[in-house]
């Protein structure tokens, strides 16, 4: 075994390829040393502390995956640089400069914490689709002082549940006297559980109460995502944003967008703070009145990553289920129309009549305070320039 990373002076470290990484399952992607014209990995053991690195031969270490990455990583970097200085150092057998070493080392601790963040979204979610985490632009990190939660947090004060205490008796949903009818609406689902009612109607599922069992066909949202999807990071500076791993038809329920729910004096307070940030993830719940606002900025869920465009394939919907205060709807996000797999999913916030949303996904403000024209990156032929 050769000495530890720690007895090598500076110098010597400068001279040859090398990688400290910290690895989910006993070593860790190293980068090579050439010594005595064999390659050598730092390794990184799991479990124990950086100290007690070492050098190691490739016929030593038993991670191919991780050495792939690697050399990923490594090639990424070097593609990057400009013409021949790069094909002069990737042929080169001295040495990787430092700075490729420390690409190297970043890249693996982003992908470590992109993949502990991964597993704890998929704990945290209680809904059927799977969530993934992608990035290959950059190396930025899971976000800082978000928590992901399934509904609503109301702010104290503030009940998202009315205590409702009744529901349809329909054996068959949707009868006569079921819960959209009662309501003074159509059912808004049809025989497949799409959509077939216009923006700005609101959709009444059965409730808690209701004598219809899980199958009913007047379920959806309640349900949750039945898609997989991935939070992704965009390459043309609008942060993160959300595609999705399957097909998605049209009228199809996809997420609930959720978060804090505050009063909108508190989110006033609450935006002339995030104009200063320069973001916000403000939604005014205003079916009925503007007295209530979901804030996304710290707790929400997939839909806190969902970029805007002005030429969207998700709709805004309201939606009341064990809530029947007209001021406290669910929104939920439809399919606009047929959705491929690895598709961007995008809806506008500036929807007439259904959405006040903004979010620094894609550097937006909102629209009602229209303090700073901020400019679109939609890139949609219908774009109208400004977010605002």
């Amino acid at each position: 075994m050769l000495p530890l990373y720690g007895s090598y002076p500076v110098p010597f470290l400068v001279r040859f390829p090398f990688a400290e990484v910290r690895c989910c399952c006993g070593v860790c992607p190293p980068a090579g040393l050439l010594l005595s014209g064999k390659e050598y990995y730092l390794v990184k053991w799991k479990g124990w502390p950086e100290s007690s690195n070492t050098w190691e031969p490739q016929k030593n270490l038993k991670c191919p995956k991780l050495l792939e990455n690697f050399l990923s990583d490594k090639d990424e970097y070097l593609s990057r640089m400009k013409g021949g200085r790069a094909l002069k150092v990737r042929n080169s057998v001295k040495a990787l400069k430092p700075a490729v070493a420390d690409y190297i080392v970043k890249k693996a601790k982003q992908r470590i914490a992109l993949q502990r963040w991964k597993e704890e979204l998929n704990r945290k979610k209680n809904h059927k689709g799977m969530i993934l985490v992608e990035n290959t632009v950059d190396l930025e990190g899971p976000p800082i002082d978000f928590y992901y939660i399934n509904e609503y947090k109301p702010a104290p004060g503030i009940n998202v549940i009315n205590g409702i205490t009744t529901g349809c008796e329909c054996s068959d949903c949707p009868a006569e006297k079921c819960c959209p009818k009662e309501a003074g609406f159509i059912l808004a689902y049809n025989k497949r559980k799409k959509l077939k009612i216009q923006p700005g109607l609101p959709i009444y599922e059965c409730n808690s109460f209701c004598r219809c069992g899980p199958d009913c066909p007047n379920r959806i949202v309640q349900k949750g995502t039945q898609y997989s999807l991935c939070i992704f990071r965009t390459n043309n500076g609008r942060g993160w944003g959300v595609k999705t791993l399957q097909k998605i038809n049209t009228n199809s329920f996809v997420m609930e967008y959720v978060g804090e729910v505050i009063t909108s004096e508190e989110a006033e307070r609450r935006g002339q703070f995030y104009d200063n940030q320069g973001n916000t993830y403000l939604f005014d719940l205003d079916y009925d009145s503007d007295e209530f606002t979901v804030d996304a900025a710290r707790y929400g869920n997939v839909s806190h990553f969902v970029n805007h465009s002005c030429d969207p394939n998700l709709q805004v919907f309201n939606v009341f289920i064990d809530n029947l205060d007209l001021r406290l709807p669910r929104i939920a996000l439809f399919s606009t129309r047929t959705i491929k797999a690895g598709e961007e999913l995008t809806f506008d916030y500036q929807m007439k009549g259904s959405i006040d949303l903004t979010s620094d996904s894609a550097d937006g403000l909102s629209s009602s305070r229209k303090r700073i024209r901020t400019v679109c990156k939609c890139g949609a032929v219908c774009c109208r320039g400004y977010l605002n």
